[in-house]
């Protein structure tokens, strides 16, 4: 997994959820926001998070469930 690789995942998507990323890698979405960050640091990438509308406030989901990256280009 590098750099370009994530891109072309995200950009052919549109929008990934970090758990997908991540399952695609075969690692864990700790490895992946990194990569991700410095794609949102050029301006290529949104992090976009499930609003609280869809929540129901239990707690008891991951938060990389609720975490997911728009292409932007």
């Amino acid at each position: 997994m590098d750099l370009i690789a994530v891109k072309q995942y995200v950009r052919e998507r549109g929008v990934a959820p970090l758990t997908d990323i991540a399952l695609h890698f075969k690692t864990d979405a700790d490895t992946v926001r990194p990569l991700l960050a410095l794609w949102i640091a050029k301006g290529k990438i949104k992090k976009r998070i499930v609003s609280a509308e869809f929540c129901k406030g239990c707690c008891k989901c991951d938060p990389a469930l609720l975490e997911s990256y728009e292409w932007l280009d």
